[in-house]
């Protein structure tokens, strides 16, 4: 009997491996990893400075754990060269392996800093368990971080990294962090609080060359400053991993298409997690994937089951001001109202009508988000 294949050790594969196994002990399933398979949650590797926490304190189970406990084969240190859909086999760097039906849980792929400069191949990354014992190696004995890119990962780790007693730049190009999730308002008491933790922003600004100074590194930007560094950490962004399903003719966009049952374009291929554009929505955040893993598991054991995503806001961890987002629908019509206090934003998003299509939250006021769930989902 052909496996069902899950390529991908993130937390999307394993949740969804851990899933399909509370539905069905006996299904062969194969998880193909380039890594080591450890598993591990991707979301803690922004605020684990201040918890005091290693690599290998994040790391859970291994591969091997896992393979036992799921009564799963884990193949680990294989990566996926092709896939062939006509044939229904995979091929890796180990040999071929066929599967009845194939997930691709992928991930993403930082985006390029772009930075010319003798030191652009120190400007580090972290998007992975292996990527953090490097930045926290990176980190000894040093002092001055300088961050690229103020959006949710940056702005976590500038917390993470201010908390911790490090001297933190941000470099911006928006005018305020994470101004795609939040309005001016909100964006900018996040980043006043941040700044009294000790966080200094370059907003409005890019990095262009990183060079090495002799106690470290100085940063360019592109209006000519300049920032000493003794580590760069680029958080610009992260690009859904697509390569591998384009190559094999799957469709793809902004993320691996899919359909609602997170089937692609090809009978018996499913993506999900980072990888994954759903119905035109590719969202990166733990809720949906949790969400698409239990919706998938139930599909690929015999009950299919589309992902219906409930009202779901992003919880940024930045805990010297807590912010809860949950943007409008792309092309929402309406606007924000914004009620602003000592201690947080509270911004709705309404039609004209005065109907709640979103909100942002920040400080004292993210604790009204479970009552404006309940308003949305009304």
């Amino acid at each position: 009997m052909k496996p069902i294949i899950i390529v991908g050790s993130g937390l999307a594969g394993y949740t969804l491996l851990k899933e399909i196994r509370k539905r069905d002990s006996a299904t062969p399933v194969t998880l193909v990893t380039a890594d080591d398979g450890t598993f591990y949650s991707k979301p803690n590797l922004s605020n684990a400075l201040t918890a005091g926490r290693t690599a290998a304190a994040l790391a859970g189970a291994s591969a091997e754990r896992m393979a036992v406990e799921q009564n799963a084969t884990v193949m680990t240190q294989t990566r996926v060269t092709a896939i062939d859909t006509a044939a229904r086999r995979i091929h890796t760097d180990r040999g071929e392996l066929d599967y009845s039906r194939l997930v691709l849980a992928l991930g993403a792929d930082p985006i390029p800093h772009g930075l010319d400069g003798d030191a652009a191949d120190a400007v580090l990354a972290v998007n992975d368990l292996a990527d953090y014992a490097v930045f926290r190696n990176a980190l000894e004995g040093r002092r001055r971080v300088t961050v690229l890119g103020g959006g949710l990962i940056g702005s976590e780790f500038a917390n993470d990294l201010a908390h911790a007693g490090f001297a933190v730049d941000v470099v911006h190009l928006g005018e305020w962090p994470l101004e795609r999730l939040l309005p001016p308002e909100a964006g900018k008491r996040l980043a006043d609080s941040l700044g009294a933790l000790g966080v200094n922003w370059h907003f409005g600004r890019s990095g262009k060359r990183v060079e090495r100074a002799q106690d470290g590194y100085v940063v360019t930007l592109d209006n000519g400053e300049t920032i000493a560094a003794d580590v760069v950490l680029s958080a610009i962004g992260l690009r859904p991993r697509t390569q591998l399903a384009q190559a094999a003719g799957i469709p793809v966009g902004r993320g691996i298409q899919t359909d609602r049952q997170l089937e692609t374009g090809v009978t018996d291929v499913y993506a999900m997690g980072d990888c994954a554009e759903v119905e035109g929505l590719n969202l990166p955040y733990v809720q949906p994937l949790m969400v698409q893993a239990r919706a998938l598991a139930a599909t690929l054991t015999g009950t299919p089951t589309p992902a219906i995503y409930p009202a779901m806001p992003v919880m940024v961890k930045t805990p010297a001001h807590p912010v809860a987002v949950l943007p409008p629908k792309i092309g929402a019509a309406g606007g924000w109202k914004v009620e602003c206090s000592d201690t947080g934003i509270c911004a709705l998003h309404t039609d004209a009508t005065g109907r709640l299509q979103g909100f942002a939250l920040t400080g004292s006021e993210t604790a009204r988000r479970n009552t404006l769930i309940k308003e949305l989902a009304a």
